[in-house]
């Protein structure tokens, strides 16, 4: 049994999760906000008074975000631009930011890219964007976080981070053949990997670092997706239409409910280090489980944390 419960669900929407938190006079980032659980996400932090700031990729797409989320909350809402594949792009983002920063959510991502590239630094795009370019950019805030005294760092994972650990032999598929879904699931068991190292070595600065699942929800993620593989998770119709929501499926709203909960919800406070999903820590399974729920025992180990943490640390400046 999971040790962390909650009274909130699979089905649960990020708007119950927050319902009576007040957030006003508190900072959050969130990448990826431009749309789907991100933007989602967004808005719901914002309606609940916080000033957020939406890292974005796509600046018109990130303008029409911000002005969705005014409509709908009445909040003034920002958004600047992050690419996370480009180390300078986040180098600069970091740079702008000035004062505390209570809540960054690092949500954006990239899935099940059919074809190996990489960036200019050499890295394997999946990798590099999934968990370097975050790694870059809450490297680089850590004084804001500390400065607020009791900040939250909230990594949307995945389940398939059960179908890789972290290969430190050949991260980058320079040696073995790639395969799209391993690169995607070893980038997501670094996201986790990532929230247990920051753990140890942030506590004492007030910041803690849990990882999610925010389960399976019709985005953008997508997108490289043939019909075959959409066919099989069960995400189109007879006619190959996407579906809005698959039957099992979360809408976005509902794929938002475990971030805003450790992002914003008192029940979580203090917690660090977990993997939660459907708003409840997940149980720790051996090996890859059935594939579709539990946090892998790898995701968790602290020495294999360790181990990512002085590789992260060496690409970032090397």
């Amino acid at each position: 049994m999971p040790e962390i419960t909650t009274p909130f669900t699979a089905t649960s929407t990020a708007a119950e999760v927050i319902d009576g938190v007040d957030l006003t006079g508190r900072r959050a980032v969130v990448t990826g906000a431009a749309s789907g659980i991100g933007l989602e996400t967004a808005r719901t932090l914002a309606g609940a008074g916080a000033d957020v700031t939406l890292a974005v990729r796509d600046t018109a797409a990130g303008e029409r975000a911000a002005a969705d989320i005014r409509t709908t909350t009445g909040r003034d809402t920002r958004f600047a631009h992050l690419d996370l594949a480009d180390l300078a792009g986040v180098d600069a983002f970091v740079k702008e930011w000035t004062g505390p920063l209570h809540i960054l959510v690092n949500n954006a991502g990239t899935m099940a890219l059919p074809e190996r590239t990489t960036t200019p630094d050499g890295w394997e795009t999946q990798f590099a964007v999934n968990h370097l370019g975050h790694a870059a950019l809450t490297l680089g805030l850590h004084d804001a976080l500390a400065a607020a005294g009791n900040a939250r760092v909230v990594v949307v994972s995945s389940s398939a981070h059960l179908m890789s650990p972290v290969v430190f032999d050949d991260i980058h598929f320079t040696a073995r053949p790639y395969e799209a879904w391993s690169a995607y699931g070893q980038s997501k068991t670094a996201t986790v990997l990532f929230a247990v190292a920051l753990t140890g070595r942030w506590a004492a600065d007030g910041i803690t670092a849990n990882a999610l699942h925010p389960g399976g929800i019709m985005t953008n993620l997508q997108r490289h997706l043939d019909e075959g593989q959409l066919r099989f998770v069960g995400a189109v119709d007879d006619q190959g239409r996407r579906l809005d929501v698959p039957p099992g499926w979360k809408t976005p709203q509902q794929g938002a409910a475990t971030t805003v909960l450790l992002a914003a919800s008192p029940l979580v406070e203090g917690v660090s280090g977990r993997y939660f999903e459907d708003c409840a820590e997940a149980v720790t399974v051996t090996g890859h489980g059935d594939g579709r729920s539990g946090v892998a025992a790898y995701a968790l180990d602290a020495r294999e944390a360790d181990r990512l943490w002085d590789e992260t640390t060496r690409l970032l400046h090397s």
